[in-house]
């Protein structure tokens, strides 16, 4: 195969989940060419190339892509036309920028699944906040930009007529607040032969003020039953996309036992990061093995395990110190990941910790401590 020899997969994104394509490329001998817009991001000193430039700028991006035999992402802010165009100069661009196109705007994304009967809960778009006001009945629920809003950013909860306020004065939608039991998701791949593999789906609980995942269990402690109906919904989902990558795709489980898509990011995920050490094959090593069309590896679980989201420090802003590193190291089953950023924020994300293990009570224990000793200060 060609990339053995002479071969450069570029990304467009050099943040922590280029580092770790980059770490797992290293095991099929690529040279892996970044463009990112930060000239100290995590990929910087592990690229074969690092190229500092704008992701959303035509010409940076269309220059990068000429210069690589194929071409993936690792964020969706990035410059579709430069995409399309090279896709129509033959360098092949996985996910297809139709896809990155369609998950950079989150009313398409929501027309998208009821189009294709992807179960997903109920919306309203709206064109600004005034138009909200035109949808009170329609509350309690959240008040999504359509485009631009990521980790977090661009979701407003709006309960009654009184956080009306809080609306967003810019095109997006209003989603129904979701009575739901659980978040999971399920990260699946998809080649250009048409070959699909779902990873066993795992369950999500959120940071309640960074609305960052700040847990994940693997496997989630859910039925059989439905853990293959979330898998079978997965499939549904990237086969009606006709995507060849990496496809998360992030469900709700409500009171009533229903599965709801929703939202889907295609490319490696913060819910699949526990798939280095838990499962057979990685998601970043299936990534790549679905853009260069190999065969996929296989995705199930080896041990079941916690991943913790390492996030800065609410109150402290530089360079990043990691207290309590000492006591993590002594856990047993723990593999701690950082990211390679220097400087620290609050909430920012510097890294994960995944704690394998076949004892849950135990694992959700050694979980709860990494929390409390390991801080990331200033």
């Amino acid at each position: 195969m060609k990339f053995y020899q002479d071969f450069t997969l570029g990304i467009v994104g050099g943040g922590q989940l280029g580092r770790m394509l980059i770490q797992s490329g290293v095991d099929y001998n690529l040279d892996i060419a970044i463009l990112d817009g930060d000239a100290n991001a995590p990929c910087k000193n592990i690229a074969t190339r690092f190229v500092h430039g704008k992701l959303t700028d035509y010409d940076t991006l269309l220059e990068f892509g000429r210069s690589c035999d194929l071409v993936t992402i690792e964020i969706e802010n990035v410059n579709v036309e430069a995409l399309y165009q090279l896709e129509r100069e033959g360098i092949k661009v996985f996910p297809q920028p139709s896809v990155i196109e369609l998950i950079q705007d989150k009313r398409k994304q929501k027309q998208f699944y009821k189009e294709n009967d992807i179960p997903t809960a109920d919306f309203v778009l709206v064109e600004n906040a005034e138009d909200v006001k035109n949808h009170t009945s329609f509350l309690p629920a959240f008040n999504k930009l359509g485009k631009e809003g990521y980790d977090g950013r661009g979701v407003q909860r709006l309960d009654n007529v009184d956080d009306l306020e809080k609306a967003f004065d810019k095109p997006g939608l209003l989603e129904k607040l979701v009575d739901f039991e659980k978040e999971l998701s399920v990260i699946i791949a998809r080649n250009e032969n048409g070959e699909i593999k779902a990873f066993p789906p795992v369950e999500l609980v959120f940071h309640p003020e960074a609305n960052l995942v700040e847990y994940l269990y693997s496997p989630a402690r859910i039925s059989p039953e439905k853990a293959s109906e979330s898998m079978e919904l997965a499939h549904k989902v990237i086969n009606s996309l006709d995507m060849v990558g990496l496809l998360a795709v992030e469900m709700f489980l409500d009171k009533k036992g229903n599965i709801l898509v929703n939202e889907i990011a295609p490319r490696p995920h913060n819910s699949g990061h526990q798939t280095i050490e838990a499962n057979v094959t990685s998601q970043y090593e299936q990534h790549l093995r679905a853009i260069l069309n190999m065969p996929l590896g296989d995705p199930n679980i080896v041990l079941p395990s916690v991943m913790v989201n390492l996030l800065g420090e609410s109150g402290h802003e530089g360079l990043a110190v990691y207290e309590g590193l000492d006591d993590v190291l002594n856990i047993d089953g723990a593999h701690i990941h950082l990211y390679g950023k220097k400087i620290t924020k609050p909430f920012r994300k510097m890294g994960h910790v995944t704690v394998v293990g076949s004892d849950e009570k135990e694992l959700f224990q050694k979980a709860d401590l990494i929390k409390q000793k390991l801080k990331i200060i200033a």
